[in-house]
Parts: structure tokens; C-alpha cells; sequence
């Protein structure tokens, strides 16, 4: 004789509401593996560069002459051609987060000139005339924020083109070989100028050490 299945056998088991303990271990299991899924990832990843909010290049950086404001001449090459670290540091009199800047700057150039570190500051002065704004005016931000580095007048924006700045104010990092390396949109810290110096540093470090290691008898 067939049994027939009575009709609650087929009904869905109801579900069942997870305790909060029971919500807390698996919150913490979910946390748990994330964590361990980081920690991979930190130990695995190559660490080329700093952990900084930068863009990593490799192209020539364009030469140029400008005036300084105090009335010479500045040639770019003539700074990497001895082997220095070049910061070009793209700046106006009405940028408000380059005032912010400034004091970093100058700090940082004050504690890294020593060991190579060239920073030039290229005012973007045709847009300052665009304003109505002279040299006087640029030099009275200079004085104002106490800087000792050069500065440099794009005074027909030719520099400012070559280099495809904006907004302002922006960075390069240039090595001793003459290529850019970082380029920095926004403002920068003392901190990490010296981060980036660092680290251009110790990379010519190692290419100095590898040129100069003798090959091994055969």
C-alpha cells in the first residue's frame, strides 16, 4: 500500500535568526580573513616606490632659460648635469594652496640642499600679468614666506606648457639623469619631499654601486 507524504514534509524549513553572538563570530571571522587577505597583500606586493600621492614616470624632463627674480639666468640641465635632484615646483602669487606650501618648501630645502637637492620655484608669471600682477608682487610673497630658493619667471607660459601644468601648484621630481620621476598635483609636505629625495637618492645609490662592481674572474 503507498504511504503518501503528508503536506508538511514538503513545507520549507522556517529560518532561523542568527543570535547577536552568533552575528559577532561571524563579523569577527569576516574581519579575520580580510586582515589575513591584507597582510598577504602587504608582505607579496613589490615595493617600488613610496606609499605617497604621486604620479611615477620616466621621460626627459624639458630644458629650459628663464630670469630668476633677482635678475639672472637659470638653465634646468645645469643642476642634473651635476648630479643633483631637481624639485620644480609650479607656483602663483593667487594660488591659495601654494601659500599653504611654501613654508613646507622652504623647509625641506633648507634640511635636503646640503645633500643635493636643488628646488626651483617657477612662478607662472604670465598668468600673474594676466591679473595685473608685477614682480613686486612676487617678490613680496617671497619675502613674505622667507623663501632662499631660486625662482624662476615663465613669463610667457612656454615652461608651463612644455611641462602640461594644471592646476597649480605642481611638482616634478627630476633625478640626476635629467627624467622626471614624480610628479606631484596639489600641495606637498615637508615629509614627503623628503620621502621622494630619499628614495631618488638611494636609487642612484644602487646604480653607482652596480656600475662599479668588477666582473668576476672566468
Amino acid at each position: 500500500m503507498e504511504v503518501k507524504p503528508s503536506a508538511s514534509e514538503f513545507e520549507p524549513t522556517p529560518k532561523q535568526n542568527l543570535s547577536r553572538r552568533e552575528w559577532g563570530y561571524l563579523g569577527g571571522s569576516l574581519a579575520g580573513g580580510l586582515l589575513l587577505v591584507a597582510l598577504v597583500w602587504a608582505l607579496t606586493v613589490p615595493k617600488t616606490a613610496p606609499a605617497l600621492p604621486v604620479a611615477e614616470v620616466k621621460r626627459p624632463a624639458p630644458d629650459f632659460i628663464l630670469p630668476t627674480l633677482n635678475g639672472e639666468k637659470l638653465q634646468l640641465s645645469t643642476y642634473y648635469s651635476q648630479s643633483k635632484i631637481v624639485l620644480l615646483n609650479f607656483w602663483g602669487t593667487w594660488c591659495e594652496p601654494c601659500k599653504k606650501e611654501t613654508p613646507a618648501l622652504q623647509a625641506a630645502y633648507q634640511q635636503l640642499q646640503e645633500q643635493g637637492l636643488v628646488l626651483i620655484g617657477v612662478n607662472l608669471t604670465d598668468n600673474e600679468k594676466a591679473q595685473g600682477n608685477t614682480e613686486a608682487k612676487i617678490q613680496e610673497f617671497v619675502t613674505q614666506f622667507h623663501v632662499t630658493y631660486p625662482i624662476a619667471l615663465d613669463i610667457n607660459g612656454e615652461i608651463a606648457r612644455a611641462y602640461q601644468i594644471y592646476p597649480i601648484p605642481t611638482s616634478y621630481f627630476i633625478d640626476s639623469t635629467g627624467h622626471i620621476r614624480y610628479i606631484r598635483v596639489g600641495e606637498l609636505t615637508t615629509d614627503q619631499v623628503n620621502a621622494l629625495f630619499k628614495q631618488l637618492k638611494q636609487e642612484k645609490l644602487g646604480q653607482a654601486q652596480s656600475e662599479n662592481k668588477v666582473a668576476p674572474p672566468r
